[in-house]
């Protein structure tokens, strides 16, 4: 049997000034209670190397959010693989749902970025999800699979975050039953094109996780972690979240 150690990762998003290191500081703190758990905290560019400074040593990981497929070059506001590694880094998410949408960022894009964290050897976040209209239609498996098809390289370290869109930051959140259904089909696709490396893949759960549903949702049949927006700004409720695994 494969053992996966879970994975619970803070993507703060567009939030968080040099002050909201004491919420990282808390987190660094209690990181040695939980040593079930892998901790990752992904704030804003800005706050990597900060944030990968207070980190240091400690068993909390300190991820991007986004990077450039190139490893440098003339890409204006863009961050590279190979410089979210230089700043402390040791992840990224790529193929986020609003990057996807508000980016316009496509398959073969996300997948030449995670390609991008290989390079520098950075841990990939890999996301994946369908919208209400795509759920309602009965393709949520379908978009998810082609999404994986073509989000996933063949090679590198991953991890697969689960987020519906129409989960994320509304309060709404899938059925336990719709979550073990995406869930077990991303592992059966994973299994089908890795093999045993397949089963090893880390597979979260993200869109609306909170300290109150997250005992009901992370001890779902392959789901190894969650992939966290709004409450992991907060390090009590991000802990209450990792918590579940102590």
């Amino acid at each position: 049997m494969t053992t996966r150690r879970p994975l619970v990762a803070g993507n703060w998003k567009m939030n968080g000034l040099k002050r909201s290191a004491a919420e990282l500081e808390k987190i660094v703190a209690a990181a040695p209670a939980l040593p079930q758990v892998e901790l990752m905290v992904c704030p804003p560019a800005t706050l990597i190397a900060q944030f990968a400074q207070i980190a240091r040593g400690s068993a909390v990981a300190i991820g991007g959010q986004d990077c450039h497929a190139q490893p440098a070059g003339a890409f204006t506001g863009d961050i590279s693989a190979e410089m979210l590694e230089d700043a402390g880094a040791t992840a990224v998410i790529v193929g986020h749902s609003e990057r996807r949408q508000y980016h316009g960022e496509t398959d073969a894009a996300v997948r030449a970025k995670a390609e991008a964290a290989a390079r520098a050897g950075l841990l990939a976040i890999v996301c994946v999800g369908e919208t209400r209209a795509e759920r309602e239609a009965g393709r949520a498996l379908a978009v998810v699979g082609a999404q994986l098809d073509g989000s996933v390289p063949d090679h590198g370290n991953i991890v697969i975050a689960y987020e519906p869109v129409w989960a994320i930051g509304t309060g709404l959140t899938p059925t336990p039953g719709d979550v073990a259904e995406v869930h077990g089909h991303i592992r059966a696709r994973l299994s089908a094109r890795f093999g045993a490396a397949g089963q090893g893949v880390r597979i979260l759960y993200g869109g609306s996780v909170k300290p109150a549903n997250a005992k009901e949702l992370l001890t779902i049949a392959d789901v190894g972690g969650a992939l966290v927006g709004g409450a992991s700004l907060v390090a009590e409720e991000f802990l209450a979240i990792a918590g579940v695994y102590g």
